[in-house]
């Protein structure tokens, strides 16, 4: 999908000011104050965040964007940027009230999404998220022990304090298992570990970075796993897309390199997936917004891996959109400043065969430029192609989602042609990169 142009970026300032202004509501819910947009600060600009930061955008809000890395590819829809970690929950406040905002969302990623809730309920803004919601989503451990609770099937989990404790319960559970700071959001600090001297080493990493004195390690099922993306209002869970997704391999841990839709499953497979993303919102005290479920298909029965509490971070609102008609970003952006959204507006308004999302890997090295771009486009059932980075970018072997290159949106009658207008594509795209030693 060609970029539009987009009016010159600013830094933002952070200076402290009173709570932001109370605005009316028209008659389509929107914020209005004397015909003014309303300003939305969205936490992220990388490439997990270009569909939210897109969809406000095009809806003409005052987009105020926020992320560490002055060269995040997102800024280019901002009409206000900060350079600062969405992390730094403080700074981020200071900002919030700086720009008297709207709305704040944390979409794509886990590492803000209970910053937002928090600030939110603080400045007295409408938010889809309780800070305890948000809180229970990005907390592994948390999430676990509320999902127990409440009955919903996961996968065997074992609290270790020690690289010990981790080795036993990697015995008890089997090889190969997956060890994870559970108080830390997003997935910067998961591993697999099919043996011990790998356990050893991802365990003390995992207890280093754990803001605790624990980690997780939990067994890992290698069978089907689907994501589901859904949204909800007032309690109700309504899915959207239920998408099969392909992962690099080692040394990357689960990358994904591709996101089809529909899944592969048979059809009560798909009802128990769908059941399952469901009552796992209900158990987080989940109400309102999107969420994306990873759902594991066991012999017996679905397992969730793991539930996030925004959209998702692999384009899954813009294949909402080619597949079903339904803009998953635009809603998220919605659900984050407050306005209402009817249950009609969640029921498909098209078909398609088949959408798949299909990322670009890019070799090591410095980017020099980016070929085939406008060839890529002409191959039939292309609906969008996202190039993330600029001439000058490092690529370094693939190892997180981080490391991509880009994404290209294809549809198609079926999956497999869908699939095949996203590599026709991809192989017309050449990144040429250089050594960084070179370019030193």
């Amino acid at each position: 999908m060609p970029l539009a142009a987009i009016t010159p970026l600013c830094v933002a300032s952070t200076a402290p000011r009173a709570l932001p202004r109370p605005r009316e509501r028209g008659a389509d819910g929107r914020l209005g104050d004397n015909g003014a947009v309303s300003r939305l600060l969205v936490l992220g600009a990388g490439p997990a965040q270009l569909g939210v930061l897109a969809a406000a955008r095009g809806r003409g809000e005052t987009v105020v964007a926020a992320d560490r890395d002055p060269s995040a590819p997102g800024f280019r829809y901002a009409d206000r940027r900060a350079i600062v970690s969405i992390e730094d929950e403080p700074a981020i406040e200071r900002l919030a009230r700086a720009e008297e905002i709207d709305g704040i969302v944390a979409p794509g990623s886990d590492h803000a999404v209970a910053v937002a809730a928090r600030i939110a309920s603080r400045l007295g803004l409408q938010h889809p998220l309780s800070p305890e919601a948000a809180t229970l989503s990005v907390n592994k451990l948390r999430q676990r022990e509320a999902l127990a609770a409440a009955g919903v099937a996961q996968p065997r989990s074992l609290v270790c304090r020690t690289v010990e404790e981790a080795a036993a319960a990697a015995d008890e559970l089997g090889f190969p298992v997956v060890i994870e700071a559970p108080d830390r959001a997003g997935d910067r600090n998961v591993a697999r570990s099919s043996g011990r001297k790998a356990l050893a080493a991802a365990a003390a990493e995992a207890l280093a970075a754990a803001s605790g004195d624990y980690c997780l390690v939990e067994e890992l099922h290698t069978g089907p796993t689907v994501t589901v993306n859904g949204f909800s209002i007032a309690g109700r869970f309504v899915p959207l897309t239920i998408t099969d997704r392909s992962v690099a391999p080692p040394p990357a841990f689960g990358v994904t390199l591709a996101n089809v839709w529909p899944a592969e499953l048979e059809p009560a497979e798909i009802a128990a997936a769908i059941a399952a993303a469901g009552a796992a919102a209900r158990a987080l005290g989940i109400t309102d917004g999107p969420t994306t479920t990873q759902v594991l298909i066991g012999e017996d029965g679905p397992l969730v891996a793991k539930l996030s509490a925004r959209v998702g971070g692999g384009h899954d609102g813009e294949l909402s959109r080619v597949a079903l008609g339904i803009d998953g970003n635009a809603l998220a952006v919605r659900a984050s400043l407050g306005e209402p959204i009817r249950a009609q507006e969640l029921a498909p308004k098209h078909g398609v065969g088949a959408a798949c999302v299909r990322f670009l890997v890019a070799p090591a090295g410095a980017l020099h430029e980016v070929r085939g771009i406008d060839e890529a486009f002409e191959v039939e059932g292309v609906r969008g192609i996202r190039i993330y980075r600029k001439p000058g970018h490092v690529f370094r072997q693939l190892q997180r989602a981080s490391d991509r290159a880009g994404a290209i949106l294809a549809t198609g009658a079926t999956r497999d042609d869908a699939l095949d207008a996203a590599d026709e594509a991809a192989e017309r795209i050449r990144f040429v990169t250089r050594t960084a030693e070179a370019v030193a």
